[in-house]
C-alpha cells in the first residue's frame, strides 16, 4: 500500500512525504504508482526548478519527500493543492492500494 503524507500549517501545505508501492500490480506496470510519482514529481519539478522555491526533497526507492521554507508563496501553494486534489481522486478511487492522510500544523 501506498501511503501519502500532506503537511500542512493553517491552510498552507507545508510539503508532503509519499511510502511504500501500492501493490496494485507488478512493478513496473502498476499504473497506482505510476499516477502517484508522476502527479508528486511533477510538483517538485515545478516548485524547485520551475519557481526555485529550493525545498529540501528526499527521494530513494519508493519514497518521496519534499518540505517547504518558503510554503506561503501562492504559485508554491497552487502547485501543491493541485497535486493534493490529483492525490485525493487516486485515493478515492483505490481505496485498497492508497492511504492519504493530511498532517495539521506541521512546518
Amino acid at each position: 500500500m501506498t501511503k501519502i503524507l500532506i503537511f500542512k500549517n493553517k491552510n498552507f501545505i507545508t510539503g508532503f512525504e509519499i511510502s511504500g508501492h501500492s501493490g496494485y500490480q507488478d512493478e513496473g506496470s502498476d499504473i497506482v504508482c505510476s499516477a502517484i510519482s508522476t502527479a508528486s514529481q511533477m510538483a517538485v519539478v515545478g516548485i524547485n526548478e520551475v519557481l526555485k522555491l529550493g525545498a529540501f526533497v528526499e527521494i530513494t526507492e519508493g519514497y518521496l519527500k519534499l518540505k517547504l521554507k518558503n510554503y506561503q508563496n501562492e504559485s508554491a501553494q497552487t502547485v501543491l493543492k493541485s497535486m493534493q486534489l490529483t492525490l485525493q481522486e487516486i485515493a478515492k478511487n483505490y481505496k485498497n492500494y492508497v492511504k492519504m492522510e493530511v498532517k495539521k500544523d506541521v512546518y
